[in-house]
């Protein structure tokens, strides 16, 4: 038996990097607080006061996500400050949806070796999409998991809960045919569809991190690294005045997979492919594998972060104040009745 006494920073976990990590992302944490929050960092559990004057009936919703493969990007490029950005997006774009103010978010950070710095930065992305959300980062997670992950690779994963007055709930069910489609612009590919995304780019196209992404005078890690559009303010603003009978966040599944989703029986969603503008990036991901319309449409976002259904006759004043909180936004179809059998989404040239 051997007299050398082997500790945990031997096995690999660093407390002590722990340690200076909680340090370097107090004042980050700090600056994401509501008058709602109740603890400091540090404590077993984050602590918030849910103000229920404010509400006739609350009903709390939440969201889980994570960031995907775009974090294989991150690693390529060496860049880890915006994907915090997109870990909040995810979250918090799901559950405006039914109308509810994202109130208070947690993170959890997996790694093979703590680097406090690299830890800080992504830690800084969450703070940053908590500000754009207006919700209060009260905890999280950091997991150090030496052997379990690649060196300098890690995964992050985020929980959000909102607050909704039952009479508000956005659930579709008021959605009719007549009513108009808006499509809310994307900032690019947001967090989906990144495995398909890395296969056409470095494998069809060879082209390198570092490489010019062609048609847009953009790098393709700059391009890639587009983080996810939060558009909670946008969202809560425009429920001030205006009656929303649905909103779909066009994630993972696309146009075609997402807007069903938001539709009663007996209602088709039909999107005008030629209603908004769709950025560079989408048709040279196409033209790089020769990629079919339809798995476009079901993989990729295609220029669309968010679809609402509203009334057709406030559609245009719906348009222009989004366009007064500089979103981009366009009437991109209708509903229509949808026979039997048929499928909920058609897409027309």
């Amino acid at each position: 038996m051997s007299d050398q006494r082997i500790t945990y920073k031997d096995a690999g976990v660093d407390i002590e990097a722990g340690n200076s990590f909680v340090n370097m992302i107090k004042p980050l944490v700090k600056s994401t607080f509501r008058p709602e929050v109740m603890a400091e960092i540090g404590g077993f559990g984050g602590l918030f006061s849910l103000n229920t004057s404010k509400y006739k009936n609350p009903v709390l919703v939440s969201g889980t996500d994570g960031v995907g493969t775009k974090l294989k990007i991150a690693f390529m490029a060496d860049r880890h400050e915006t994907v915090g950005i997109d870990l909040v997006a995810m979250c918090v774009n799901d559950i405006i949806v039914q109308g509810a103010e994202p109130l208070f978010f947690l993170d959890y950070l997996a790694t093979g070796r703590l680097l406090p710095e690299k830890a800080a930065l992504i830690v800084k992305g969450i703070a940053e999409g908590c500000r754009q959300a207006g919700c209060a980062l009260i905890g999280g997670e950091t997991a150090e998991m030496p052997g379990f992950y690649s060196d300098g690779e890690y995964d992050v994963a985020g929980f959000t809960v909102g607050v909704v007055d039952r009479e508000n709930i956005i659930d579709g069910s008021t959605i009719a045919v007549g009513n108009r489609l808006i499509g809310i612009a994307s900032s690019g590919l947001h967090s989906n569809g990144y495995s398909l995304a890395r296969k056409l780019i470095f494998e069809c196209l060879g082209l390198s991190i570092d490489s010019p992404f062609p048609g847009t005078g953009r790098t393709v890690a700059e391009e890639l690294l587009t983080p996810t559009r939060i558009y909670v303010r946008s969202v809560l603003n425009l429920l001030k005045d205006f009656k929303i009978n649905g909103i779909a966040h066009i994630t993972g599944g696309g146009l075609l997979e997402n807007v069903p989703r938001i539709l009663p029986r007996g209602c088709q969603a039909t999107i005008n492919l030629d209603g908004w503008v769709r950025p560079t990036l989408f048709d040279v991901l196409r033209d790089a594998g020769n990629v079919a319309r339809d798995e476009m449409y079901k993989t990729f976002n295609m220029g669309i972060g968010m679809v609402l259904v509203v009334a057709e006759n406030e559609a245009e004043d719906i348009i222009d104040r989004l366009h007064g909180m500089d979103e981009q936004a366009w009437s991109i179809g209708k509903i229509t009745a949808c026979p039997e059998g048929s499928e909920c989404v058609q897409l027309v040239e």
